[in-house]
């Protein structure tokens, strides 16, 4: 798969890197528009639909983003990289029109399902894009803690700047959406596609056409057979890896339905307080991102992964006992410093684990197994919150980030003995 244009790849800022930060940002732009700030008022005050039409539909965004994760790191190995990005983008674009011109709970619901199953292939195409640009000149992290900055800034910039669009209608916000989507559809038309190779580097003929083609005469489930055969065969990863991919969404899953409400009712933090500690945990993750990323690739990833889940599941567990205002600001900063050195690593360490074949169809497997904690981890939240109390969730959290220490280590020295 050629994803650098003839550039040297030793340079980072390439056009296919550039497309990916720029389709990154804009979807996670959209995305926390539509579910932080447009859908919930949206749904409930405009269009006067219940709490569980509501749930249901972010459910179902969720589940549809997570599920289909596999299926496009699948897909991107057999009809391409850019017709992958393109046909989910285009189908997000299907969904926000969706929401935005049809007002039935029905259509709402499907929407917002095809949002997630639209927006499915980012993740997988986005880590395919990153390993081969980068793959010559070994700074995936680099690379992944400036990625990391566009996924974050998209995601926290939407809700902000989408309110000034909305004046009495929402009719302007939605355009303004779509203008977004239809910008990245675009740019994804510039992305590499598929070289003539199989997805196990043997040369061969490919793209949609032959697949389609090959799909056809062969049965779509023989192609899965063979894919399952080729993973088994090739990929070599400690059995703890599994655990600790749910783990890590699990522990964030935990804290973002409570978060809000623990600092309103629990420590009595005014709503520009919280902002303000959210601007600057968020402002020392990000900052901490390309330095970090830069110390792991020199360094390697196992004592930055040590040293970042170690301060999260220390900095989380006071955080859940203490009510000293002075204090729960050094504990921003250092959840902060703790996620500026997890973001960038731990999707490093998961690329070194890639076999030779099938690498997108593993990137898929591991993140849907690691979106899942994020769709299991808000529900046993809420029910800790009301059975156990307002710090359950954060101590659960906390307990989960120090059960990632050890499994990362038992990881660590499992996959040096495999290697060995």
């Amino acid at each position: 798969m050629e994803l650098t244009s003839g550039i040297a790849r030793k340079k980072l800022l390439n056009p296919t890197f550039a497309c990916l930060w720029i389709i990154m940002f804009l979807v996670e732009f959209v995305k926390g528009a539509l579910i932080v700030a447009v859908l919930p008022v949206y749904m409930g005050d405009v269009l006067k639909l219940s709490a569980f039409a509501i749930g249901l539909s972010f459910s179902l965004q969720y589940i549809g983003d997570n599920v289909f994760r596999s299926p496009s790191g699948w897909l991107i190995e057999r009809i391409g990289f850019r017709v992958t990005m393109t046909l989910g983008l285009c189908l997000t674009l299907g969904a926000v029109a969706m929401i935005a011109f049809l007002q039935t709970m029905g259509f709402l619901v499907l929407g917002c399902t095809l949002l997630g199953i639209g927006t499915a292939p980012l993740r997988p195409c986005v880590m395919m894009g990153i390993t081969a640009v980068t793959e010559e000149n070994k700074n995936f992290a680099t690379a992944m803690g400036v990625m990391q900055i566009s996924s974050l800034g998209g995601t926290g910039l939407g809700p902000v700047l989408i309110n000034f669009f909305v004046d009495g209608s929402y009719r302007p916000v939605f355009w303004f959406l779509l203008a977004c989507v239809a910008l990245v559809v675009i740019v994804s038309l510039f992305l590499p596609g598929k070289t003539g190779k199989t997805p196990g580097g043997k040369p061969g003929e490919a793209g949609p056409g032959t697949f389609g083609k090959t799909l056809w005469q062969g049965g779509l489930w023989r192609h899965i057979r063979a894919t399952l055969r080729e993973v088994r065969s090739n990929l070599h990863v400690s059995p703890l890896l599994y655990p600790a991919l749910f783990l890590q969404s699990f522990a964030v899953g935990l804290l973002t339905p409570v978060i809000t409400l623990y600092v309103r009712s629990e420590l009595g933090l005014t709503p520009e307080t919280f902002s303000a500690m959210l601007v600057v945990g968020g402002g020392i993750t990000v900052a901490g991102l390309i330095p970090i990323g830069k110390l792991v690739d020199r360094f390697g990833t196992r004592w930055f992964l040590h040293v970042g889940f170690a301060l999260a599941a220390v900095s989380v567990g006071i955080f859940a006992v203490t009510k000293s205002v002075s204090l729960v600001w050094l504990l921003v900063m250092l959840i902060g410093a703790s996620y500026a050195f997890i973001l960038p690593t731990w999707d490093t360490m998961l690329s070194h684990l890639l076999p030779e074949g099938e690498r997108g169809t593993v990137w898929g497997l591991f993140l849907t197994i690691q979106g899942s904690g994020m769709v299991v981890g808000p529900i046993i939240s809420g029910k800790m919150w009301d059975v156990l109390g307002p710090s359950a969730p954060f101590l659960a959290s906390s307990a989960v980030m120090a059960l990632l220490f050890f499994l990362h280590i038992g990881i660590a020295r499992n996959t040096k003995s495999l290697r060995g």
